[in-house]
């Protein structure tokens, strides 16, 4: 199989096939053992995508690191608060990519969803500022909750309340979208 073609079921597979076996292992056992089943999910999800499509997106590779690290130090220090703030540094993460990119005139949202989406170059700017700022809140409500709620909230929380979230406000950016695509050519 060459680089870009993969079957379908790959992305979902290795997105969400990691936080589906961390919550079975939380639920059957506790975060520690959620914490090592998901650094290893990580690393076969990471390892499965390389084999089928030999290539791996660049954003997996990050995702898999800091799940390393953070999961690593949950582990070796058997302490949760590092588990628990990787959530938040990979949103801030993706806000800093988004907003630096704004910053230095151009748009990783394009480069990312360019191909789903043909709008106008300040439309991208626009939305780019939109998800950095979405990232930024998502970031302060996964501090807020871990801080503030036991743990069993703070785990539903980051397997359905950070996903949900997300999908909602990408959603909502549809009317956004549709008022700022790039005119038809072709009439």
């Amino acid at each position: 199989m060459d680089r870009g073609h993969k079957p379908g079921w790959l992305t979902p597979a290795t997105d969400y096939g990691p936080l589906a076996l961390f919550l079975a292992a939380y639920l059957l056992a506790d975060l520690m053992v959620a914490t090592g089943v998901l650094v290893l999910a990580t690393l076969g999800a990471v390892t499965l995508g390389y084999l089928v499509a030999r290539h791996v997106p660049k954003m997996a590779v990050v995702t898999a690191v800091l799940v390393c690290v953070f999961g690593g130090l949950t582990l070796a220090l058997q302490d949760a608060t590092f588990i628990k703030m990787k959530p938040t540094i990979v949103q801030l993460l993706f806000a800093a990519l988004l907003a630096g990119g704004v910053v230095m005139g151009r748009s990783p949202l394009k480069f990312v969803m360019g191909g789903a989406f043909d709008l106008i170059d300040e439309a991208w700017r626009t939305l780019s500022i939109r998800f950095a700022f979405f990232f930024t809140a998502m970031a302060g409500l996964n501090e807020l909750v871990w801080r503030t709620q036991d743990e069993e909230t703070w785990v539903f929380f980051k397997v359905f309340g950070i996903l949900g979230l997300t999908v909602l406000f990408a959603v909502a950016q549809t009317p956004f979208l549709m008022r700022h695509r790039r005119p038809d050519p072709t009439g």
